[in-house]
């Protein structure tokens, strides 16, 4: 039984102390593929180097909406570059954020089109951050179209999730559907069709309902599975391979490590 974390950042500080340790229990559970997402130009070499360090992960590139602050536009360049290279299965972390307060829509929004216009460019899948965002978003997939991608941590509307699944989308789920009161979210996994979810932990944060105080490690997703499982009724192992399924078709250079594996 094979799982994919479609996000997790591998390379925050939290894993440092531990991070072998992680990646070899994950492998151990099932976790046959973990994707870690850049946030900016500060770790584009980090997320490289994982990559290249462990079999079973594999690095997008992207600036993330709550990281535009401390970037600079001669950092699409580099982005520019660095996807050239073919290496990056993805573009992400990008999108807009319009939930913490004094956010700059205007300067997310200008970072969030120049990426899209890389992975149409490329023609790359995207990881997308869309927390209070989702039909700002959606607007600027409209008018700029890439190859789908994921949209990550989906706590949207239907009609939003259905807007995203018609543009190519798959919706990432994580450790929040495990909580009895997150009922939208818990709506969804039920109810959303099979082919258009993947899974996710957003490592090292959203932890799940069975560790709320921890760090969020990859070897919990076969338990959110588990869950997300029993939500559809589903058997686990229909589900692992249903969403890893889903996970290679939206990613499509995932295939060749999940065969290996």
């Amino acid at each position: 039984m094979q799982f994919v974390d479609t996000h997790c950042h591998l390379d925050a500080a939290e894993y440092a102390v531990d991070r072998d340790a992680v990646v070899l229990a994950a492998r151990e559970a099932g976790v046959a593929q973990i994707v870690v997402p850049a946030v900016g130009r500060e770790n584009f070499a980090i997320v490289a180097e994982l990559d290249s360090r462990y079999s079973g992960c594999r690095h997008a590139l992207g600036i993330h909406p709550m990281y535009v602050d401390r970037a600079f536009e001669s950092d699409i360049a580099e982005l520019d570059a660095l996807l050239a290279r073919g290496q990056a299965i993805a573009v992400g972390e990008i999108g807009l954020d319009f939930f913490v307060d004094g956010f700059d829509a205007q300067r997310q929004g200008w970072f969030f089109a120049e990426q899209l216009k890389l992975a149409q460019k490329y023609a790359l899948p995207v990881l997308l951050h869309i927390r209070r965002a989702q039909d700002a978003v959606l607007k600027q997939l409209r008018r700029i179209a890439v190859p789908g991608g994921i949209a990550h941590a989906f706590n949207g509307s239907r009609q939003q999730a259905d807007a995203f699944i018609r543009l190519g989308f798959k919706l990432g789920f994580g450790g929040a559907l495990t909580y009895p009161r997150a009922l939208r979210i818990r709506d969804h996994a039920a109810s959303l069709p099979l082919d258009a979810i993947v899974l996710e932990t957003d490592g090292p944060d959203i932890p799940p309902s069975f560790a709320p105080r921890g760090r969020n490690d990859p070897v919990n997703l076969p338990r959110i599975a588990a869950e997300l499982a029993r939500l559809r009724g589903l058997p686990l192992e229909a589900l692992a391979q249903a969403t890893t399924a889903n996970a290679a078709a939206v990613l499509p250079q995932l295939a060749a490590g999940l065969e290996a594996a």
